[in-house]
């Protein structure tokens, strides 16, 4: 009795020791510039959110946060960064519903473990995400572009972010539905595509409307509907994806976490600066401008809300009809 109880001592000790060393590094934390990993290209809707978030998070931290884009592959490349970076709070990454719920499900291989090898933090925003066409298609609602993809079955080109991202997944849902081949390319990011779809390279796209408002008045491109629940008050007189019969069920959204092993502390700090800056009302009403829906929370809040999104990416992938397969790195 008296060895187990020598031994319970030294485990509670040694429990109150990482406690205490861990409110220390929070104390001091950051102590030099901070990383956030990006897994999509500079430039889309996403990254012009996140680099604004962190000119006003390290106000509150203290310290740089510094950006670092690493694109492509559903996010794959960046989540692997995530995931071997060092856990002491000074490397964050941004996820999304690719990184944590969508390529578990569609890959085998993945260079990262998306249940073990992150600490999840906040959610960020949720994505209004739009159906937009080429202008020279000459088409005005969903119901012509269906007939004329139908009529040409394998003529149009669209933008995704590669296999198993939501721009992909809608594709082949699109596909399957519609009876028709429209061919993916793949992008590092949705200000890409957007870029590509005015220059004509690309006909058909859908990623988050944001990327798209710059360009509307190019007169080059068409939009044909929105992801929200409601009609979005930026394009008030286009209609949302019920209202034009896409039944796709799935929806976009970014948020924060750390790697495995990064403090409690530290993570706790990390959020009370986070979700202080997108619960702010002006930097709300930017991301409003954005044509995003704010949605930082606590970390109990977002832990709950992942394993919703897991459950919805298997209905998903369920309904496009799409098969596992081995992870390639590009």
């Amino acid at each position: 009795m008296a060895l187990f109880s020598r031994a319970m001592f030294a485990a509670i000790a040694a429990t109150s020791l990482a406690v205490s060393a861990g409110s220390s590094r929070a104390q001091t934390y950051p102590d030099r510039p901070v990383r956030v990993i990006v897994p999509i290209a500079a430039g889309s809707v996403t990254d012009v959110i996140i680099r604004a978030a962190a000119a006003e998070v390290g106000q509150k931290l203290g310290q740089q946060l510094v950006i670092e884009n690493k694109g492509g592959a559903a996010g794959i490349p960046g989540a692997q960064a995530c995931a071997q970076a060092i856990p002491d709070g000074h490397s964050l990454c941004l996820v999304y519903h690719s990184t944590l719920s969508i390529n578990p499900l569609l890959f085998d291989k993945l260079p990262y473990d998306a249940d073990n090898d992150f600490i999840p933090i906040t959610n960020l925003f949720l994505l209004v995400e739009a159906l937009f066409v080429n202008a020279s298609l000459s088409v005005d609602t969903v119901a012509e572009l269906k007939t004329l993809a139908k009529q040409r079955p394998n003529a149009f080109n669209y933008g995704t972010l590669g296999p198993g991202s939501y721009p992909d997944l809608f594709l082949r849902w699109m596909n399957k539905e519609w009876g028709v081949e429209i061919v993916g390319i793949p992008y590092r990011g949705g200000g890409a595509i957007a870029q590509e779809l005015v220059g004509g390279q690309l006909q058909i796209a859908k990623v988050g409307l944001g990327n798209f408002l710059g360009l509307m008045g190019t007169g080059k491109i068409k939009p044909l509907a929105v992801s929200s629940p409601k009609r979005s008050p930026l394009l008030p007189d286009v209609p949302t994806f019920v209202e034009t019969g896409l039944g796709f069920p799935g929806f976009g959204w970014w948020g924060l976490a750390a790697p495995k092993g990064t403090p409690q502390p530290v993570v706790d700090k990390v959020n009370a600066a986070f979700v202080a800056v997108f619960k702010d009302p002006k930097f709300m009403d930017f991301l409003e401008k954005q044509a995003v829906v704010p949605a930082a929370g606590s970390q109990a809040e977002f832990l709950a809300f992942l394993k919703q999104d897991r459950r919805n990416a298997e209905a998903l992938i369920k309904i496009a009809n799409t098969q596992r397969s081995d992870y390639k790195s590009e």
